[in-house]
């Protein structure tokens, strides 16, 4: 693999394998978990079996997707308040300006307390 391009690792051979017998509908469940954990089928089933942490790919988009709307939320809040300082009182009033800053301030929050609440119940699950 060359730097930057990203791709699944090489395959590694282990050498023994164990078959499992499953229902179709079972097949579709654990080929769409380790989906979800960007994993192979195999690769999930041993980290089952071995008691391994097993990490959502959804989940980590998830937390991206979180931390660019709060990165956005900051910056829109930073834009206003540049507004207040050079433009203050032009198409809407201060106080109708700073209460949004104050909203988008209590948004921004919240979601860091979602994301600290993932990354907590990830670290330390049931």
């Amino acid at each position: 693999m060359t730097e930057g391009t990203k791709g699944k690792a090489p395959p590694r051979r282990r050498g023994k394998p164990i078959e499992v017998w499953v229902s179709d509908e079972e097949k579709a469940t654990i080929t769409k978990c380790a989906e979800e954990a960007g994993m192979s089928r195999s690769g999930y089933l041993r980290a089952l079996g071995l008691n391994t942490p097993i990490r959502s790919v959804v989940d980590l988009k998830a937390m991206a997707d979180l931390c660019r709307i709060n990165g956005d939320l900051g910056r829109i809040a930073g834009l206003l308040k540049l507004w207040l300082v050079e433009k203050n009182g032009q198409g809407a009033s201060s106080t109708e300006v700073e209460r949004m800053m104050v909203e988008f301030r209590e948004l921004q929050a919240g979601i860091r307390e979602k994301m600290s609440t993932v990354v907590f119940a990830r670290k330390h699950p049931d």
